[in-house]
């Protein structure tokens, strides 16, 4: 027990690196902010390069480091696994864990294939039954405009949805000096921007309309399709892709992945839908823009000024309708009575604290947390579709 009497659950996390930030963040400041049901102590910190590991560790109050996964997952200190590495490596911590019944956190994609997927749904069922609870990473949702707008939607204000358009786009790709990391190499990644980015809008379309993809048809591309490798040394390169060394007489290495896909769908409700997920999108860094459009009204979000959600109701007069501005941070908006007073906005790191919050209330209050590994599947469905069709000349797809 802390000193307030709340139970105390143990936090081991599996990956230390830009995911692993961001989530030991969140696990730190859930407890300073929130008055949780559960208090989380961060207990172990897990990572292959022990130095790397400790920094991070002290860094963020991590009581302890393993080497070994299997260590951590098998400590009696340990109640929550959370799963911060490349997609490859989901399937076995992640089921290990929840067969260990350990409470699992795991980032997105939820596996690099569908089979992967099912396999971590099985299992996440049968630990259900334990009460062993599990949750995908898909942090975008604990964004208070995103969660404000699946509310408005939930109440009807847009009417029947009609279309859907949704684009992640990033540039961080477009320097062809950007050395290889194991983002850009299939058998560890799964997919390039497809998996990386393209799973958070297929994920927010369909947590914020309350349906589901019903088939697409898609184009991949790949543009730079090699890259130098890594410098052994760790550097100050992109914080997505590694250190940046001497490009002319680096080794090269074969990228395997896509760096765009682009794609139409349809909803289960009949609504149209395009998508486009980039790496190369020359001056855009981390731009999400959803809209969607329905009879009664239209909601605009974009990332790169998410603390906004722009609302169109088609009710109004037409002397004075148009699109308003509403400014997500008042204390009755979601999750902001626990922050700042009105105006002082929110950014990235936020959503993984209310990650963090979302899940230990689920735990403590014994029910299933959403996003589900159900809910990673039917993503994981929507990206091979969006696979199969790219392979077959952009054919139309079923999910």
């Amino acid at each position: 027990m802390t000193d307030d009497s709340r139970p105390i659950l143990g936090i081991g996390m599996v990956g230390y690196a830009f995911m692993g930030t961001a989530h030991s963040h969140g696990w730190r400041n859930a407890r300073s902010f929130f008055d949780l049901p559960l208090a989380p102590r961060l207990a172990v910190l897990g990572g292959r390069q022990v130095e790397r590991a400790h920094a991070v560790a002290e860094r963020f109050g991590w009581e302890q480091v393993e080497t070994d996964w299997r260590a951590l997952i098998n400590r009696d200190d340990i109640g929550l696994v959370d799963v911060c590495t490349p997609g490859d490596s989901h399937p076995e911590i992640a089921i290990a864990a929840l067969e260990a019944g350990k409470h699992v956190l795991c980032e997105k994609p939820l596996a690099n294939s569908v089979a992967e997927a099912e396999a971590m749904v099985e299992a996440a069922q049968a630990a259900r039954d334990r009460g062993v609870r599990s949750m995908v990473g898909f942090t975008y949702r604990r964004v208070p405009a995103v969660k404000l707008a699946q509310t408005l939607v939930a109440q009807g204000r847009i009417g029947e949805i009609r279309h859907v358009r949704a684009q992640y786009l990033q540039d961080w790709l477009v320097d062809p000096q950007v050395p290889m990391s194991w983002r850009l190499e299939k058998d560890r990644a799964g997919s390039g921007s497809l998996g990386d980015i393209g799973a958070h809008i297929v994920d927010l379309t369909q947590f914020i309309t309350g349906e589901q993809i019903s088939g697409v048809s898609a184009m991949m591309e790949t543009f730079g399709r090699q890259r130098p490798q890594p410098e052994p040394a760790a550097g100050t390169g992109s914080k997505l892709g590694g250190h940046v060394g001497d490009a002319e007489s680096a080794e090269l290495g074969e990228v395997t992945v896509d760096d765009a896909a682009v794609f139409l769908g349809r909803f289960t409700g009949g609504a149209l839908a395009t998508f486009e997920a980039t790496r190369y999108a020359t001056g855009r860094k981390n731009a999400i823009r959803i809209e969607i459009n329905g009879s009664a009204g239209a909601l605009a979000f974009d990332f790169e000024d998410m603390n906004v959600l722009h609302f169109y109701d088609a009710d109004e007069e037409s002397s004075s309708a148009g699109f308003r501005r509403i400014l997500v941070t008042e204390p009755e908006h979601p999750y902001l009575e626990a922050w700042w007073p009105p105006g002082h906005l929110l950014g990235y790191e936020h959503g993984f604290t209310h990650q963090a919050v979302d899940l230990l209330t689920a735990i403590a209050e014994d029910r299933d947390p959403e996003p589900s590994f159900e809910d990673g599947l039917r993503v994981q469905k929507v990206l091979a579709a969006v696979e199969r069709s790219a392979t077959k000349d952009s054919a139309w797809t079923t999910v």
